[in-house]
């Protein structure tokens, strides 16, 4: 029992909440700006996708580096190699939701909302991953 406290208190903790509760605020901006550019705005459907994952992609940085992982440094070599590290990651995960999704679905013949939800939760993971050991590592 005193080991799954142990885990769960690494598990459990500001960083980690904080990550979910900005990760849920950057669901929701990719949602609605896709409903706004596509549904009111009558953009067509992979150019308003795209600029809603670009907008959510570019609060999830912010909020990240500001919020989450507190990235301090402002110094525009260090800003720009989180930034650049961070879309790439992003693209990556993009990448392996979309790969993810194709095999549940298409290969393996499973529930696309299923399949939907066990493919963010492995981008989520990974996203946390990569954002906190390569991403906003603290510097030494």
């Amino acid at each position: 029992m005193q080991k799954l406290s142990a885990l769960w208190k690494k598990l459990v903790n500001p960083e980690t909440v904080s990550y979910v509760v900005f990760g849920v605020l950057t669901t929701v901006i990719n949602i609605v700006s896709f409903g706004l550019l596509h549904d009111r705005l009558m953009w067509p459907l992979i150019p308003a996708n795209v600029a809603a994952w670009l907008l959510s992609v570019i609060f999830a940085f912010l909020s990240n580096k500001l919020f989450v992982f507190r990235s301090k440094s402002f110094a525009a070599r260090v800003v720009f190699r989180e930034m650049i590290s961070f879309f790439a990651a992003r693209i990556l995960s993009l990448g392996v939701d979309t790969g993810g999704m194709w095999l549940l679905v298409d290969v393996l013949d499973s529930n696309s909302w299923l399949a939907k939800i066990a493919m963010n939760v492995v981008v989520i993971v990974m996203n946390y991953v990569l954002s906190k050991l390569i991403i906003f590592k603290k510097e030494k």
